[in-house]
């Protein structure tokens, strides 16, 4: 029996890529930047303020979730920054939320895996055709094709 990759077009397969990448990497980049400048409500646990210079990890998240939500959204380096920004999460959650038990629900874990997940996708996947990555020729839409497009309906193996 064989299975089907998608009915999805080409181009809205880009474009789907494309919005998640740009919505996820933007909400991540805003979480830098609030912890670094103290605006958007500024950093967790400040009450509106920044984390201090330097200070590990908390400062060095907010770089990372700044600069590398800030690549992810553009579509420039997707890959590297996505799995820089998903370890950096998995991180947190190993030790910042772990040790108050398994389930993120129960521990604050949650917005932690759910961007963990979220970049592994985005770093397997690639950025989508919405990207500044595209338009320099450095990677394709999805892991594996060279054009960077999966075909509608393409057969394949179970």
């Amino acid at each position: 029996m064989r299975a089907y990759v998608s009915t999805a077009s080409p181009w809205v397969t880009g474009a789907v890529l494309s919005a998640a990448r740009i919505a996820v990497g933007f909400l991540f980049g805003c979480h830098g930047a609030a912890s670094l400048f103290g605006v958007l409500g500024g950093a967790h646990g400040t009450d509106g303020g920044t984390v201090a210079f330097g200070l590990w990890p908390g400062w060095w998240a907010a770089v990372i979730q700044l600069t590398a939500g800030g690549l992810v959204t553009l579509g420039l380096f997707t890959r590297p920054a996505a799995l820089l920004c998903s370890g950096s999460m998995a991180y947190a959650y190993a030790t910042v939320h772990l040790p108050d038990g398994p389930f993120p629900l129960l521990n604050g874990g949650e917005p932690a895996a759910v961007y963990a997940w979220a970049f592994a996708a985005i770093a397997a996947a690639g950025p989508g055709d919405w990207a500044l990555d595209r338009l320099l020729g450095r990677t394709g839409s999805v892991a594996g094709e060279a054009d960077g497009h999966a075909s509608a309906g393409t057969p394949v193996a179970r």
